[in-house]
């Protein structure tokens, strides 16, 4: 199903890899930003002095402005050209990386936070229609496995090196210092992005209104489930291995390590993969996951064999955001924008529930309950996304204004 418009927002002219990978490094710096808090909650509690459960808001706060921020980038950008919205946002970032920094107490901390909140919503909103104005359709998938390539190197090495730096000269210098790498990919994309003019449609600007399609409700529903399945096991792994594989803190480094190598490593192939079926990923992704998820309850004592399930999933679960953004770029060609900021806040809104709700399976009957959860949300997303793929609708015609070719570097 294409629900389409008379007017296309492809590429027809050469590729702008130049300007997917100034994305690709914003993406990196974007994500080191957001979870750097995550091996720094101690540090920070004790330097604002409040307790490590209020600094670990400041996940749930960038994570909540991302949400309202996807929803309605498409109406509050208007018809602001994409390349200075894009700047914006990346200006957006080190203001937020230098009062996080700086902050003399927890609410201008939490202020920073949520500024980085509106840059993460705004940005991964765009990132698919951005790609789709810089490369041609054939390169899409490509283009957005690079873009999250970055997402997957910022996993691997943000964390380890946020807490390094924070030993060594304290938990605000290592928030500050993305702030440079921020504005290098500030002056990439400044010079190696051409102009895209915003694309004006009556109903493109209108995220909810997308939910009126069938397949477009299916394909949210599954990858909702996904993600709520895929953090639902995440979110516990490392008191999972502490109770059952009962691994040192130096080996829970090192499968951790594992986990984020696999995903780079995943996140370079899913483009070439997603040549041979698209839809057979988004159904056969969840379905390994949820076999991983069953061995790890069955071999979790066994630390060869956690550390092989381990890098399986790490592999196929940080590629798969690169599957769903490409299914995006399919189903909604003329409305990426809106599907996109869908696509974000139901991304955000599933990590949070998979959490929750893995949180308190946990405590009530410890991590057999939380993985055969995860193991049974991820079958369940396989069979929405069978249903998606199956789904068949009639395109529907909006009108929208003729979009100005991008000129080409």
């Amino acid at each position: 199903m294409n629900i389409s418009t008379h007017k296309t927002t492809h590429r027809t002219g050469s590729a702008a890899w130049g300007g997917v990978l100034a994305l690709a490094l914003g993406a990196f710096a974007l994500i080191a930003s957001e979870f750097m808090p995550v091996s720094l909650l101690t540090p920070i509690a004790a330097d604002l002095h409040i307790s490590e459960g209020q600094a670990g808001q400041a996940i749930s706060v960038s994570g909540a402005f991302a949400v309202l921020t996807s929803l309605f980038i498409p109406t509050l950008a208007g018809n602001l050209d994409r390349k200075v919205l894009l700047l914006g946002l990346t200006l957006l970032m080190i203001v937020s990386g230098t009062v996080v920094a700086f902050a003399p107490n927890h609410a201008v901390f939490m202020l920073g936070r949520a500024l980085i909140g509106i840059a993460i919503g705004g940005f991964w909103s765009m990132s698919t229609a951005v790609a789709m104005r810089l490369v041609p359709d054939h390169h899409v998938s490509r283009a957005m496995a690079i873009i999250n390539g970055g997402n997957a190197l910022a996993t691997v090495i943000a964390a380890p090196l946020g807490s390094y730096v924070a030993t060594m000269v304290g938990w605000r210098w290592a928030f500050f210092c993305v702030v440079p790498v921020t504005a290098i990919a500030l002056g990439w994309k400044l010079v190696s992005l051409p102009p895209m003019a915003a694309v004006s449609s009556a109903r493109s600007s209108n995220v909810l209104h997308l939910l009126k399609h069938r397949k477009v409700v299916l394909g949210m529903t599954a990858e909702c489930l996904f993600f709520m399945g895929q953090f639902a096991l995440f979110t516990y792994l490392r008191p999972f291995l502490e109770m059952a594989t009962h691994v040192t803190p130096s080996t829970l480094s090192l499968l951790l390590l594992v986990v984020g190598i696999t995903g780079l490593l995943g996140t370079t192939v899913i483009g070439e993969l997603l040549k041979f079926g698209l839809h057979r990923t988004l159904v056969l992704t969840p379905l390994v996951m949820a076999s991983i998820a069953v061995l790890l309850v069955l071999a979790g004592h066994s630390l060869i064999a956690t550390a092989i399930l381990l890098g399986m999933w790490g592999f196929v679960g940080t590629a798969a955001p690169v599957a769903w953004w490409t299914w995006l770029a399919q189903t909604l060609p003329h409305d990426a924008e809106a599907g996109g900021g869908l696509m974000v806040a139901v991304i955000q809104l599933a990590i949070s529930l998979g959490a929750i709700a893995g949180g308190f399976l946990f405590d009530a009957s410890g991590y057999p309950a939380t993985f055969g959860a995860s193991a049974v949300l991820l079958v369940a997303a396989a069979t929405a996304a069978i249903l998606a793929a199956r789904t068949r609708t009639s395109a529907i015609s909006m009108p929208c204004l003729e979009v100005p070719e991008v000129n080409s570097r």
